[in-house]
């Protein structure tokens, strides 16, 4: 598979890069493996340095990355700078906080000077995709190199100048040579890199599929993996809610990325006594997306990354609507070069209509209406994704039955599900487990020792039980 930065915008090839050799491959395990057993040993405060100086670069050069990021992938140019600079506020906060969440902790035991370490694993290798091509990266790099791992990324094959800006924007904040590298390598390599022993640990954020082959290598060698896989996230309007703010957010939270997010809403679930003046507000804000020109700061939803997803998606639609789904609007590809795809709203779904079933990833959202709580509950969780949900009620009783209710990672009331540093991010059931960001993201990837000094009338005594 090419290494090439295709824009989907026009569909131009703008560059293409050689896969790595085996060869080379093996030259920079090497590399990663020299640079764990110093970079552990590094000083935290000195890890935690680069960190925050690989924040400061990536919030001076927020339009620079975020015009990179537009030309790979396509998202709107505003979206991409943002992206840069909420990847600042991570380093920021790892750089803040990792001596906290990596400080020895005391027990409290009779005749013993006990306590818990946090001791980084060594090389990870993080498998990371295209549609977040900054963030996703961050969000695993700056927890992971603050902890005193180093890191190998082998990035989506259609961002590899992100890849390499990733890498040269780690150098350049003073982490040492093969603290963070990147691998220009198709698929095909991974399991040989994660049997290695030189490697310690993955991360992946991808398909389900991806992340059943990453785990059941992982698994085969006995490794530490975290995997953040799809979703097809629930959003819930219940008659209570703020309704004008709902379906402001609700379209903001289904256009996000060009449709293209893990954690989009996908599936809008209404209260029936709201449910056709909903759809019929909803419908005209989606029609009034502006679809275009990624590059300029008027347009809403860009190309999706690359043709196969377009098909993908349209497929979907085809399916649903032969099933017996009535399309409100959209459904098609857009003429013209370029990967785009009008924003689409799909009504009178059955809970079997592909889009229910399958993650969509695109500006396509469903519509489905519910009795009560009890029956936007059952609604939302009749899924095998659980990564993120949103409701929209003032009610207590509804909030605090959507709050214990919703089987998902992330649940957000009144509001739009979004990663946030402070916050653990992750999935059940087929989307994923493990936690990334936070104290819980920051030791996913060290070994928690315990330390139990004993004094020595204690050993004596326990020997003599």
């Amino acid at each position: 598979m090419a290494i090439a930065t295709i824009n989907p915008a026009t569909g131009e090839r703008l560059c293409q890069y050689p896969e790595l050799t085996e060869r080379e491959i093996d030259e920079k395990l090497d590399i990663a493996h020299r640079a764990a057993q110093i970079w552990r040993k590094t000083p935290i405060e000195e890890r935690t340095r680069v960190v925050r100086r690989a924040g400061e670069l990536l919030e001076q050069r927020s339009i620079e990355y975020g015009r990179l990021m537009t030309l790979e992938m396509g998202k709107p140019i505003r979206a991409a700078i943002d992206e840069a600079k909420k990847c600042a506020t991570a380093c920021y906060y790892f750089a803040d906080h990792a001596a906290e969440f990596l400080t020895d902790e005391k027990v409290d035991a009779k005749d013993e000077r006990s306590y818990i370490a946090f001791e980084p694993l060594g090389v990870v290798l993080a498998v990371m995709p295209w549609n977040f091509p900054f963030w996703q990266v961050i969000r695993f790099a700056a927890p992971a190199l603050a902890a005193g791992n180093v890191g190998l990324l082998k990035h989506a094959s259609n961002v590899p100048q992100c890849a390499l800006a990733i890498e040269q924007l780690f150098e350049e904040a003073g982490a040492p040579g093969g603290v963070f590298q990147t691998l220009l390598i198709g698929s095909q390599p991974v399991a040989q890199i994660l049997a290695d022993d030189r490697v310690a640990a993955a991360t992946l954020t991808g398909s389900e599929g991806a992340g059943s082959s990453v785990a059941s290598i992982a698994g085969k060698h006995i490794k530490k993996t975290v995997l953040e896989l799809g979703g097809s996230d629930p959003f819930v309007v219940m008659a209570s809610a703020d309704f004008d703010a709902a379906v402001k957010t609700a379209v903001a939270a289904r256009a996000i990325n060009n449709g293209q997010s893990c954690i989009a809403a996908k599936r809008f679930i209404v209260a029936e006594a709201i449910a056709d003046r909903f759809t019929d507000a909803f419908v005209e804000r989606m029609r009034a997306l502006v679809v275009g020109d990624p590059m300029s700061e008027r347009t809403n939803i860009g190309p999706l990354a690359t043709e196969q997803i377009r098909r993908d998606l349209h497929d979907q639609v085809t399916r649903a609507v032969a099933a017996g789904a009535t399309l409100r609007l959209g459904g098609r590809a857009r003429d013209g070069d370029g990967f785009f795809y009008e924003p689409t709203v799909l009504t009178d779904l059955s809970s079997e209509s592909p889009v229910m079933r399958e993650e969509t990833f695109g500006p396509l959202a469903a519509i489905v209406r519910a009795r009560d709580l009890d029956h936007a509950i059952e609604i939302a969780n009749d899924s095998r994704f659980g990564l993120g949900a949103a409701a929209w009620t003032r009610d207590e009783d509804e909030i605090d039955g959507f709050s214990r209710g919703l089987a998902a990672g992330v649940i957000v009331i009144n509001g739009m599900v979004a990663s946030d540093p402070r916050f653990p991010f992750g999935g059940v059931k087929k989307s994923g487990y493990g936690r990334e960001l936070s104290a819980f993201g920051i030791r996913e990837f060290v070994n928690i020792k315990t330390v139990r000094v004993m004094q020595p009338e204690t050993a004596k005594a326990a020997a003599a039980e």
